[in-house]
């Protein structure tokens, strides 16, 4: 799934391609959206809130967009050839400048005026990591309300904050030293506040055209301190690197056991295991 980064980026494209134009053309493979809605508006700006993706229209409206794991946005220019196939386009949009396609998203929708306030999904969203105007005690409020909660879950909570997935997930908490099963409330403010603006940083650090890397200049193979590592030695202290699924959407988290001490989730692990021998 794309995380807070890659959407940022993707609506910085969008912008650019879009805000001040007309839309002079749409297409929607999406019943709920009437694309005689959108032609003849005028897009006001394009803007991510987490993993979530607005266009902002002048009659108040907003198309949302969530890409989940199989959705993207590519802009072309009128007549240029699309990458991916027409058939998995779920809206378009044409200006006299550019094409917009929003390929294979889940979820796509036409809010209608002040709908955004009220929709399941928006409304709950936690501080955006990414929003200049990012509320650090909010989201420390919101990540100690899952107190019970191991913190590699609590992060992913998009109504606790907004933006991590998986590869922050892992990374931040390995550069943090923190054991990703250990619970909230077992962690002080500190730690907590600590988390959060490493994530902040490694995502602000990754705004820019180029490969994702949480450890800076670092290219190919080596741009990741644990993310899919598993098995492989640690890039610090040389033990192995472990991969455990967590949570109830049984998320990957990867994690050394040295370098983030004291980890729960290896223990249990070794439970598991002897049980089912």
């Amino acid at each position: 799934m794309p995380e807070g980064d890659t959407i940022w980026r993707a609506a910085r494209t969008l912008h650019r391609a879009l805000a001040g134009q007309s839309v002079v053309a749409a297409r929607s493979a999406v019943a709920a959206v009437d694309e005689t809605a959108l032609v003849g508006r005028t897009v006001d700006s394009v803007e991510s809130r987490g993993k979530n993706l607005l266009i902002r229209l002048d009659d108040g409206r907003v198309l949302y967009t969530h890409m989940r794991m199989t959705g993207s946005w590519h802009v072309y220019r009128p007549g240029e050839r699309w990458q991916r196939p027409a058939r998995q386009a779920r809206v378009v949009l044409e200006t006299a400048r550019y094409v917009a396609v929003c390929f294979s998203a889940p979820v796509v929708e036409l809010l209608s005026p002040g709908a955004e306030r009220r929709h399941p999904a928006l409304a709950r969203l936690g501080p955006d990591l990414l929003s200049a105007g990012f509320d650090r005690e909010e989201a420390r409020r919101r990540l100690r309300a899952r107190g019970e909660l191991p913190v590699g879950e609590a992060i992913l909570a998009q109504d606790a904050l907004a933006g991590i997935g998986n590869i922050y997930k892992s990374e931040t908490l390995f550069l943090c030293g923190v054991d990703p099963f250990r619970r909230v409330r077992e962690l002080s403010d500190a730690e907590l506040d600590r988390i959060v603006e490493r994530a902040r940083a490694l995502m602000s650090a990754n705004l820019d055209a180029g490969p994702r890397s949480t450890r800076g200049n670092a290219g190919g193979s080596q741009r990741m301190w644990v993310y899919r590592r598993s098995g492989r030695p640690c890039r610090r202290c040389g033990t192995a690197i472990r991969m455990r699924r967590q949570g109830t959407d049984a998320r990957s988290t990867y994690w050394c056991t040295r370098c983030q001490s004291g980890s729960d989730g290896n223990v249990d692990a070794e439970r598991s295991s002897r049980s089912n021998a």
